[in-house]
């Protein structure tokens, strides 16, 4: 009998791997929940804004209130990156320019304009960071399906906090870890497994989004120059609208071809896989064809529990 292979576990056929339109329905809901949650302090900030600045018996009279001079200048249209690049005089000009060109010809509503310029902006900024939302999901779920497959089997993980650099030993309080998660070291049998997610490759100097690697936590700064120890390299896509399917996996599969070129001149072929929450019918059919021709080891529908969970197991299991 003829062994079953990992991608088989989860995955029928090409059809099975299609995302439906109740699942992409599903994901842009999700999309929209994160959005509001990401949108909370923005919203915050405005009322406090609208407080303070109501002190103000006219617009000219905000210059003088020093706790809201920042947001006056975002108010202005400058972000806090480009505020960085500017001396105090460019910033009082251009709290100038909003005061006479805006806000005072508001009239009484000044304070009102004031808050609906400052929450303009700070859409802008919102609307960026949302941008790369889907990818972030993509990787807290897995991330969440990894610790879940690990924690079942009893075997105790390090994560790395992805703001400050340290590794931190698993606990019974884990919730929401994969918001502040950078990567993931655990031993099983005697084999020590290492996760980074977005690493630049030296091999392929390109990014990659996850790459597990053959060694311990602290091993990790050398193991990245050693292509012997990268086990598996994986692409994961987090869009879920449709339209977009086709080019996201072709951006992933540009990825994957140059990662299997990179590491086989080097006579290394380390596990690929492929994560996507949007897949439309010919997509799907492409990546089977390469599962069943054995260019690529495994894939899964990020949307489609069963399948994450068995892919989660597999790379836990490596």
């Amino acid at each position: 009998m003829t062994p079953v292979k990992n991608y088989q576990q989860h995955l029928s056929g090409a059809e099975s791997l299609v995302t439906s339109y109740e699942e992409i329905r599903a994901g842009f809901v999700s999309l929209a929940l994160e959005r509001n949650r990401r949108a909370t302090p923005y919203v915050e900030q405005a009322r406090a804004l609208k407080f303070k600045a109501s002190k103000a018996s006219n617009p000219k009279a905000l210059i003088e209130i020093d706790d809201i001079q920042p947001a006056l200048l975002t108010a202005a249209g400058i972000s806090d990156k480009a505020a960085g690049h500017l001396t105090q005089k460019d910033k009082l000009e251009a709290i100038q320019g909003l005061i006479k060109n805006f806000l005072e010809p508001a009239g009484a509503a000044f304070v009102e304009e004031l808050v609906f310029r400052f929450l303009l902006t700070r859409g802008d900024t919102l609307g960026g960071s949302m941008r790369n939302v889907g990818g972030e999901l993509a990787q807290r779920k897995l991330t969440r399906m990894i610790i879940s497959s690990l924690t079942l089997a009893g075997i105790p993980y390090y994560w790395l906090h992805k703001n400050n650099g340290s590794w931190i030993k698993s606990s019974d309080n884990d919730a929401d870890i994969e918001l502040y998660l950078k990567g993931l070291s655990w031993s099983n049998k005697g084999n020590n497994r290492t996760i980074l997610y977005n690493l630049t490759v030296p091999l392929v100097r390109k990014n990659v989004d996850l790459c597990l690697f053959d060694c311990k936590y602290n091993e990790l700064d050398e193991a990245i120059k050693l292509p012997k120890l990268y086990l598996a390299l994986g692409e994961l896509k987090g869009g879920i609208d449709p339209a977009g399917a086709d080019e996201h996996w072709k951006t992933a599969n540009s990825a994957l071809n140059r990662i299997r070129s990179a590491f086989h001149q080097k006579g290394l072929s380390p596990f690929t896989f492929f994560v996507g929450a949007a897949i439309v019918s010919d997509m799907a059919t492409e990546i089977w064809g390469q599962l069943e021709g054995g260019s690529l080891t495994n894939a899964a529908n990020l949307i489609k529990e069963n399948q994450i969970t068995s892919l989660c197991n597999w790379l836990s299991n490596i």
